[in-house]
């Protein structure tokens, strides 16, 4: 009932949005510059992790300026995995009507002005509500920047998925950097979030001024995945591989700043740093894992990244130093960078249902992990310290250790015969589309 109530107050909406985001289509067109298909994907994925990550550098100073402790802070941002969560179930249909050329170009600086209003949030309930718009807008834009890196994958006959999300995280060390440096030079996180919004602008019609959808994979075939899909036994066993990486590439994304500042006294460009460390250790690994998983195994490419996440937890929770954890950081960002991908692909590759149920079934469930576990473990660390709150990540890294041989044990072959050209012009991302599309 609640499902179908909100699909149909979307479809009431979908009219007046595409009026007005049809402006913003025509002003990109205008600027947009000539880009083949897989750098529009690339580009779009930085631009979105840029615009979504600079509230993470300041969120020490969010707390502080609200006298809040570690639990309400948690309690606060729980507000945009409600509202992804909602996107990614129901949006789809939506998004398909307005076309994602238009939504894409209208979202991604709609949700740098989201946030941009969030950070004035004079208490912590108030900050919960401004997050849950913030939400719809990530669950949105995820299902159409991993839509089409899938399509633009099956264009081109060879893999790009690990490396748009790669973007994705040199998108938030760009934006851990940014944050770093305005919060050591004493700038409101009200300015800097205001700041965004024109950067993610201007970027967003010059690079994706010229984007059209590539064409689906599954043309001539209609069916698609249910709203809600159920998993299977194989799928749990999937689902138990990425619970390590979802919860701590979430938990060092929302809390690492503030364990920097609590544990040690660091300053705010430390503590921002930190957050771009992660970003930047977890993009140059996914940039590479593609070639990695084509000459090893899936499941020995996963076992490597469990043991470095592993060696990565202890060092944030043992550490005497700030360098030591940052290495930790560091870690963890190689560790949590490409299991939920591998698990997707090994998802797809199942033959005892459609890949796109399967995906879809994965996804929902792995995402209640990265969205709702990282908020809560401020109330971990508010009864027993911030380094226990990472701590938790050591039984799910057993489990991942446990059941990584699900993800397969030889290389996916799926290479062309003949190396593929780049294709140009008009020729033409802790997931596919959940309602099937992957």
């Amino acid at each position: 009932m609640f499902c179908t109530f909100m699909q149909e107050a979307g479809k009431l909406v979908v009219g007046r949005a595409s009026r007005s985001l049809s402006f913003v289509e025509s002003i990109a067109m205008t600027f947009g510059l000539n880009l083949a298909p897989q750098h529009r994907v690339y580009a779009g994925f930085a631009i979105y992790s840029f615009a979504m990550g600079n509230i993470f550098p300041r969120l020490p100073d969010i707390k502080h300026a609200m006298a809040i402790q570690d639990g309400t802070l948690g309690l606060s941002l729980i507000g945009t995995p409600i509202g992804t969560l909602t996107a990614l179930t129901l949006a789809t249909p939506i998004l398909e009507r307005i076309g994602f050329r238009r939504a894409l170009l209208g979202l991604v600086p709609l949700l740098a002005v989201a946030y941009a209003i969030a950070v004035h949030a004079p208490g912590p309930a108030s900050l919960f509500l401004m997050l849950f718009p913030v939400g719809l807008m990530i669950g949105s834009i995820e299902i159409m920047l991993n839509v089409e890196a899938d399509r633009t994958e099956f264009l081109l006959k060879r893999r790009i998925m690990n490396r748009a999300h790669s973007f994705w995280s040199m998108g938030f060390f760009g934006a851990g950097l940014f944050g770093a440096a305005l919060a050591h030079l004493g700038i409101s996180p009200q300015l800097h979030l205001a700041m965004v919004v024109p950067m993610v602008a201007i970027s967003m019609a010059l690079f994706l001024g010229g984007y059209q959808p590539a064409p689906s994979r599954f043309a001539g075939n209609s069916e698609k995945a249910p709203t809600l899909a159920r998993p299977t036994l194989p799928i749990l066993v999937l689902v138990a591989v990425t619970l390590s990486a979802m919860l701590m590439e979430g938990a060092s994304m929302d809390w690492s700043a503030i364990y920097m500042r609590t544990v040690f006294d660091s300053g705010p460009f430390v503590a921002g740093f930190t957050v771009a460390l992660f970003a930047f250790s977890q993009a140059t690994t996914r940039f590479f894992t593609d070639s990695f998983v084509e000459r090893h195994s899936p499941s020995g490419v996963a076992r490597v990244l469990l043991a470095s996440m592993a060696v990565g937890v202890l060092l944030v929770f043992l550490s005497p130093a700030p360098l030591l954890s940052m290495l930790g950081f560091a870690l963890l960002g190689i560790g949590s960078s490409a299991l939920f991908p591998l698990a997707i692909s090994a998802a797809a590759q199942r033959t005892d249902r459609p890949a796109a149920i399967n995906v879809a079934a994965l996804s929902q469930i792995s995402f209640v992990a990265f969205l709702l576990g990282p908020p809560l473990l401020g109330f971990v660390s508010e009864h027993w310290g911030i380094r226990s709150a990472f701590a938790i990540g050591i039984p799910f890294i057993a489990l991942s250790l446990l059941t990584a041989g699900s993800l397969g044990r030889r290389p996916t072959s799926d290479k062309p015969a003949a190396p593929p050209r780049e294709v140009s012009g008009q020729a033409r991302r802790k997931i596919p589309a959940p309602a099937g599309e992957a």
